[in-house]
């Protein structure tokens, strides 16, 4: 509404007849019926439209500043008096020779085209935070939840930690919980950004606004509200589209310095052409000119509008970036430090190798089968890789009796008649059992950073398994990718120097620092750092959250530790480090951009101002031209949004 009644008043002119005066150097004579509706409409447009420019002036003026505001507040306040002047006593002007001139559309084209590239920018804030407003309406507006044995629709604000909730298959999840009965497969590309469904089973985690794709679930909520990762991931875009970069406190020096300078030009200008003409009205008109080309309002927009089109673009990628400082100095990183397991590892053991004995006398399956049996009685770590494996493999998995443990060795167990050992080499001799070649295979994938456990079947030593946690697919892409731009990666780890090397060189990392606690990872960053070294750390565990918060730049996985999440100023939301290359890519555009947007603000000012001063610019195509370079700031930032 504003904006169109800044364009009535700014287009009035071109539609009254040319006896009436009016329009680009044809303005209405004071007096004239036109001059009264001018004068009513450009009022509206000061005292409503355009009114907090001037307050906003004020307000620096009272703090003896000065800045965007006061030139705008200038400009269009000395056409807009003098216009009033000669609306209400156009005889004074007349009785000494000076024609009452009327420049009121000037004044409504100045604060529309202002307007218009404040448009612009809200514009741009809507496309890019369009991820965002996707993000909150995932949530579904109701939940179906069992209680008292009875199964009910309520609004989702009323559900409760604690709740089972059911999800029929094409439904979205209604909040984050733990499946206790069902299985299917889930759509969770909003946080990972694959699009091969995951499956769900009793007790896996399911995230809330992921879609249920084939069968039912029931699922007992467990975070609601702004702690659920819905919830977490709309604040995280909300405070990145307010944050401020430090190049943008650049921008506001440059314009407490270049104000006050326009400012004298525009009173030299006044005292040279009052002197050169004897007109103090062409004077005014000149300087108002010189304080309408200057007006920087693309300076104003040069930063924030492209940190916004780049926190959009980021939440696309997968890319969660904490503000403008963050994304500032992730322009200058120059080495990447790797936490292991979880950031370049999948993050959980799994049964890469199975390796039978000669006297095995049984396939892979028919192994890993009989042994998984026996380790579903047990709560080892490793345990879980090898029934997981079993599973992945569809094996039925028969019962087990006569389970036993022996702490620091292994398990023991019957399945159909068999008496089954699992454990290390320690174990196998302390029954009698001669591992025989396999203490062979063992070694070499020790050697290989994988944890052999050794299988005897009735006293029979059967297979050796290599368990390992297994780099991630898209880790060695990743890395190849950071050593293209130029960075030096270094893996850090608490592991051990042989698992960390092994690692190391499947995953293309040259550098490796291994069995550091949490404070030694703090050093060694602070070392880096020493050194010169701009650092970003990618972590995704409780004991990588000190190092995040040290780095220069601290990546956390998305998959990972909230408070990992908490410390670092980037979020890979699909936990893949591929996202960790193009937050750095994205950065060092962005800044680009930035230079670019202060570049085509100056550029205007610098040949516009020179032209106004020379009485070589009317007040309205100093406006457009003012305006043009808004426009082309929050275009050039637009083009942030194309992943190239």
């Amino acid at each position: 509404m504003a904006l169109t009644v800044a364009a009535l008043t700014m287009l009035l002119p071109f539609v009254t007849p040319a006896s009436a005066g009016g329009g680009l150097g044809m303005h209405a004579m004071g007096g004239t019926p036109l001059a009264w509706v001018l004068f009513a409409l450009t009022s509206l447009v000061v005292f409503w439209t355009g009114r907090h420019f001037y307050t906003r002036a004020w307000r620096a003026f009272r703090h003896h500043s000065a800045d965007m505001n006061t030139l705008i507040a200038l400009g269009t306040g000395a056409a807009y008096v003098y216009s009033v002047a000669a609306t209400l006593a156009p005889h004074f002007f007349l009785a000494r020779g000076v024609e009452p001139e009327l420049y009121f559309e000037a004044v409504a084209a100045i604060i529309g085209l202002i307007l218009l590239g404040n448009t612009f920018e809200a514009r741009a804030k809507r496309q890019t935070t369009a991820a965002l407003r996707a993000l909150a309406e995932l949530q579904p507006k109701t939940v179906r939840v069992t209680r008292n044995l009875q199964e009910m629709e309520i609004p989702i604000g009323e559900l409760e930690a604690g709740d089972i909730f059911v999800v029929r298959p094409g439904e979205r999840i209604a909040a984050d919980g733990e499946v206790i009965s069902g299985s299917s497969a889930v759509d969770e590309s909003m946080l990972t950004g694959e699009s091969m469904p995951v499956t769900k089973k009793k007790g896996d985690g399911v995230v809330g606004g992921t879609i249920n794709r084939t069968g039912a679930l029931k699922a007992k909520a467990t975070t609601l509200g702004e702690a659920s990762a819905l919830a977490r991931i709309v604040q995280l875009m909300r405070d990145a589209q307010g944050s401020r970069a430090p190049i943008q406190n650049l921008a506001d020096r440059v314009s407490r310095v270049f104000v006050p300078v326009v400012i004298s030009i525009a009173i030299a200008t006044f005292a040279l052409w009052f002197v050169l003409s004897a007109s103090a009205v062409h004077a005014l008109v000149t300087a108002v000119t010189v304080l309408i080309i200057a007006c920087p309002c693309a300076m104003g927009l040069a930063v924030p509008t492209a940190l916004m089109v780049a926190s959009g673009t980021g939440a696309r990628l997968g890319v969660l970036i904490k503000g403008g400082e963050a994304l500032q100095r992730a322009r200058d990183v120059n080495v990447v430090v790797l936490d292991k397991t979880g950031t370049v590892t999948a993050g959980q053991p799994t049964v890469t190798d199975v390796v039978l004995g000669e006297s095995a006398g049984a396939t892979e399956d028919a192994v890993l089968r009989l042994v998984a049996a026996v380790e579903t009685l047990s709560e080892h770590p490793l345990a879980d890789a090898i029934v997981r494996a079993a599973r992945e493999r569809t094996l039925d998995l028969p019962a087990a009796t006569d389970f036993e443990t022996r702490t620091g060795s292994g398990a023991m167990g019957v399945v159909e008649g068999r008496r089954i050992a699992i454990g290390n080499l320690a174990l196998l001799r302390q029954l009698g059992v001669d591992a025989g070649a396999l203490e062979g295979e063992g070694g070499r994938l020790a050697a290989l950073g994988r944890t052999p456990v050794f299988v005897a079947i009735d006293n029979v030593a059967a297979a050796v398994l290599g368990v390992a946690d297994p780099i991630k697919p898209t880790s060695r892409e990743a890395i190849a990718a950071f050593r293209r731009m130029g960075l030096e990666v270094v893996m850090l780890t608490g592991d051990t120097r042989a698992t960390a090397e092994s690692v190391a060189r499947e995953a293309g990392v040259d550098r490796v620092i291994a069995e550091v606690l949490p404070d030694a990872k703090v050093a060694e960053i602070k070392k880096l750092q020493a050194a010169g070294k701009v650092v970003a750390m990618a972590g995704d565990g409780i004991n990588d959250a000190p190092a995040l918060a040290q780095a220069d730049v601290g990546i956390a996985m998305g998959t990972g530790t909230d408070i990992a999440m908490e410390a670092g100023d980037i979020t890979l939301i699909r936990g893949d480090l591929r996202a960790a290359v193009d937050a750095i890519a994205l950065s060092r555009r962005t800044m680009r951009v930035m230079k670019q947007n202060l570049f085509w603000a100056f550029i205007y000012n610098v040949i516009g101002i020179p032209l106004a001063a020379a009485g070589l610019l009317s007040p309205v195509f100093a406006s457009a031209a003012m305006a043009f370079s808004s426009v082309s700031v929050v275009g050039n930032s637009l083009r942030l949004k194309s992943n190239n």
